[in-house]
């Protein structure tokens, strides 16, 4: 039934493009020979799968054509996920998904009961030795407020959002159009003659409307994405549950939570608004399934921080006045470089341009330069780095799994070097960059002396 339920605009479109080539009649054998296919399908495909959850493993069987045994062994499952779009609400039921990293690979279950799928979760997930306190059923650690949903705007990502969403639907209607022969040269030419010959009044007044619904559009987005977005604590995982019309659940498991990252662009900077994520051991889809808070003042975020991961150490060291000049030449050389170009092509205002473009991107990298730093506390280490997208990531020293010290030629005239810091999790690795030649040799030296040692050069012996 659900499997029909979410194939229903297919069918739809089935039965209008039915309509179009040969009445109502056509349309409906259309709509129900599409439907009867729907749902033999989907009930061949579910009296045909099982699965079995066994102590060291969970096996998912499909026998529909062949038969296939997929084996995800359980000490490797990272994260387990459950869903509900609407459907799946309306029948009390769940999309199960089972994540093992690379070599465990994915497993899904679409669909079980949402007290099955609830069950699931908390089996696969439960490695709790006898000698451990047993932990609370469900500690519930931040929640959005309503209110926080007008920073939506503040991110690029849900401003554009939906008028990519429009995009696509107009593209599908436009090739579905084309197929039935509804759209012609000759009406689009006319289509665009209409929108040209209007007067300028209304096309200010369209230009207008677009910008007031662009924000009003990405709350709206915002709103669907991350309704009631709740997390809490249960069963030794964080467990991050959000969503209006698809609800859905994602549980990271404490002991893969190697560190946390703080986002946030110039608008949010001003509002003090941060975006929270965790950094998680083998996690796919980090960028969606580790998100925390998609938007919070920066006191609630930290604080959500503080109680997932630790406290943020700071403050920032900041780095040596000669990394300014080069966050600033960097900033400023892509605009020269295009303006030279264009003065050599002949294409002076092309130039002009530039050289505005380029007297803008000297507060840019002023900022750039403003943003880096690094400190450590014992326990943890923290690198901040960016403007337009300034991100600060805060990883505990036993994540680091290795070094990478790189210099450019500029680099070495100023003795700066670009401190890599090797991280089993989140995106393998994060930059401190700039740092002063020494500093980062000492930085790293503190983290893990050991490996440090032997590359360092040792003081001449007496007589």
């Amino acid at each position: 039934m659900v499997g029909a339920a979410r194939e229903l605009i297919a069918l739809l479109a089935a039965g209008a493009a039915g309509l179009v080539v040969g009445g109502l009649s056509t349309a409906f054998y259309f709509t129900l020979v599409g439907l009867g296919i729907g749902l033999a399908f989907h009930v061949a495909t579910w009296a045909t799968f099982t699965y079995v959850v066994r102590e060291d493993r969970i096996e998912l069987r499909r026998a529909l054509v062949a038969r296939s045994v997929k084996t995800i062994p359980r000490e490797r499952i990272r994260g387990v996920d459950i869903s509900a779009s609407l459907p799946h609400r309306l029948l009390r039921l769940a999309v199960v998904h089972i994540d093992a990293g690379a070599e465990g690979g994915e497993g899904e279950l679409n669909a079980v009961h949402r007290r099955e799928a609830e069950r699931l979760r908390r089996v696969l997930l439960s490695r709790a030795r006898p000698a451990e306190p047993a932990a609370p059923p469900r500690r519930r650690l931040a929640r959005m407020r309503r209110a926080w949903y007008v920073y939506a705007p503040l991110s690029g990502a849900y401003l554009l959002t939906p008028f990519a969403l429009a995009g696509s639907l107009i593209g599908t209607l436009y090739n579905l159009g084309d197929d039935l022969g509804l759209v012609t040269q000759e009406r689009v030419a006319g289509l665009g003659h209409d929108l040209v010959g209007l007067p300028t009044s209304v096309v200010f007044g369209l230009a207008v409307l677009f910008l007031l619904a662009m924000p009003v559009a990405s709350v709206i987005v915002f709103t669907l994405f991350n309704w009631a977005f709740t997390v809490y604590e249960r069963d030794g995982s964080i467990v991050a549950e959000r969503g209006l019309i698809t609800r859905r659940s994602v549980s990271l498991e404490r002991r893969r939570i190697r560190g946390v990252e703080l986002a946030d662009n110039p608008f949010e900077r001003r509002a003090g608004v941060l975006r929270l994520g965790a950094l998680v051991t083998g996690l796919g889809d980090a960028a969606h399934r580790g998100r925390l808070l998609p938007a919070a003042p920066r006191r609630v975020a930290e604080g959500l921080a503080a109680q997932v991961f630790g406290a943020v150490p700071g403050p920032l060291v900041g780095h040596p006045p000669a990394a300014r000049g080069r966050r600033v030449l960097r900033a400023v050389a892509p605009p020269l470089g295009v303006g030279a170009l264009a003065l050599a092509a002949g294409q002076p205002w092309v130039t002009y341009c530039c050289l505005v473009l380029a007297v803008l991107a000297v507060p840019l990298g002023l900022d750039r330069y403003r943003q880096l730093g690094h400190v450590t506390d014992g326990a943890r280490l923290s690198l901040r780095s960016g403007s337009l997208r300034r991100r600060q990531v805060v990883v505990e020293h036993g994540a680091v799994v290795g070094w990478r010290l790189r210099q450019t030629l500029f680099q070495r005239r100023l003795g700066l070097t670009t401190l890599f810091a090797a991280v089993g999790a989140g995106e393998g690795g994060y930059p401190a960059i700039d740092m002063d030649e020494g500093d980062a040799v000492a930085f790293a030296a503190k983290i893990t002396p050991g490996w440090v040692a032997p590359f360092l050069e040792s003081p001449p012996e007496p007589g």
